[in-house]
């Protein structure tokens, strides 16, 4: 028998595998975060052909859409608390199988039945999963780079809407099975994360307790309460705009281009959602309320040339026009939300934050359904004329606001 002799030991401190290991559940936690906005998107590229399928109405495919916000609301309300004492881990976990769920119920569909359930499942994953992924990704951020979950949590969904509305229209354009290989191939990609978030460190600090539905309370500080009107008339201008185009711009966009390839409707949703994600990242360090102003002064000046676009029926404006109020989008609502999160004590920020939440989803989900209903009886491009100028007075209101805001408590222009 030889000699057993002993091997040199490679040095691996504890610290480095922690270190390692929380790397790598961010990057796990950042691809959850994607995956879930793309996926949220990916029916917005497919509206219009679901339409000519099924022959539905404009209204019946905004009502589609706004299932999905409401759902997303309830679920936030309900279980957004939820994984400070179950963990993030099973929480993540159940939401990437409500995800797979709804992927296959997507795929499967010949109807509006199955793909308004199959809307209200991953509105319910979404929900679920919300709380969880933003706390995870700023407990798992690098210590060296202690912002970067606050940027990814901001950046993460704008990313994921544009991905999945141009992979999915290049999907439903040029590749086989347009109604359901989109979501077969999230099904394997949500069945990868799942593995992911079964590998990946518990970050929860109350973790492994009895788990405890406690419905989000939705209160306003009495203080703040004129503040946070001014700042939250800013969110609902960003997300009735953001409701209007994930749910009827791919089909405003192909009538102005008198197109039928289906990436058109698709491209417009990424070209709203990247150029909000270059704002963002692009404005990370400006101080919230100019942040918000710079914001609404895009947004005025894209519906302004929106308008434009489609009273001289010019594509080629109108998708100018989406890139300059994509970009607005994307800082008016990074700058009114990091404002309104400075208004409470961290201790009743939560329940500020979830009538943030109340006012955001109920921005994206009824005046898309009411934009949906006037399509049906005046047409979609006298409704979009009417929206958008709806919209624009809303924004100049809440920009003349914002700035006396800004004027009176310059301490408030600092960065939130």
């Amino acid at each position: 028998m030889a000699s057993r002799t002993t091997a040199p030991v490679t040095a691996h401190p504890a610290g480095t595998r922690a270190g390692a290991t929380r790397g790598s559940g961010f990057r796990v936690v950042a691809a959850v975060l994607v995956l879930l906005m793309l996926s949220s998107s990916v029916p917005s590229a497919l509206y219009v052909l679901y339409q000519q399928r099924w022959d539905l109405s404009s209204g019946l495919v905004t009502v589609v859409f706004a299932v999905y916000a409401v759902t997303v609301l309830a679920g936030l309300l309900l279980f957004g608390s939820l994984s400070d004492t179950l963990g993030r881990r099973p929480v993540l976990g159940a939401s990437l199988v409500l995800a797979i769920v709804s992927m296959a119920l997507f795929a499967g569909a010949q109807g509006p039945a199955l793909l308004l359930t199959a809307r209200v499942v991953q509105g319910l994953a979404v929900g679920l999963a919300t709380g969880a992924m933003g706390a995870a990704l700023l407990e798992l951020a690098p210590p060296s780079r202690p912002a970067l979950g606050a940027q990814v949590n901001s950046a993460g969904p704008t990313v994921g809407i544009g991905l999945g509305g141009l992979g999915a229209g290049l999907l439903v354009q040029y590749a086989p099975a347009p109604t359901a290989l989109s979501y077969l191939l999230l099904v394997g990609a949500f069945a990868l994360a799942l593995v992911g978030v079964a590998r990946m460190p518990e970050s929860a600090p109350g973790a492994g307790g009895r788990p405890k539905v406690v419905p989000h309370r939705i209160r306003v500080p009495a203080p703040v309460r004129r503040r946070f009107a001014v700042l939250v008339l800013t969110v609902v201008a960003v997300w009735s705009v953001g409701g209007f185009y994930l749910s009827l711009g791919p089909h405003l966009a192909l009538s102005l281009l008198d197109s039928t390839n289906y990436l058109v409707g698709g491209a417009t949703v990424a070209l709203l959602a990247g150029a909000a994600t270059t704002a963002q990242l692009l404005l990370g360090r400006t101080p919230a309320l100019r942040t918000a102003l710079l914001g609404l002064g895009g947004l005025i000046a894209g519906l302004g040339l929106v308008l434009v676009s489609l009273g001289i029926g010019s594509a080629w404006v109108f998708l100018a026009a989406t890139a300059v109020l994509g970009a607005g989008w994307g800082a008016a609502f990074l700058g009114a939300f990091r404002a309104l999160s400075a208004l409470a004590e961290p201790a009743h920020r939560g329940e500020l934050t979830a009538a943030v939440y109340v006012f955001a989803y109920l921005a994206m989900s009824v005046p898309a359904v009411l934009a949906g209903v006037l399509t049906n009886v005046h047409g979609l491009h006298r409704t979009s004329v009417g929206f958008m100028a709806a919209v624009a007075a809303v924004c100049v209101v809440a920009l003349l606001v914002t700035l006396r805001l800004a004027r009176r408590t310059p301490a408030e222009g600092s960065p939130a």
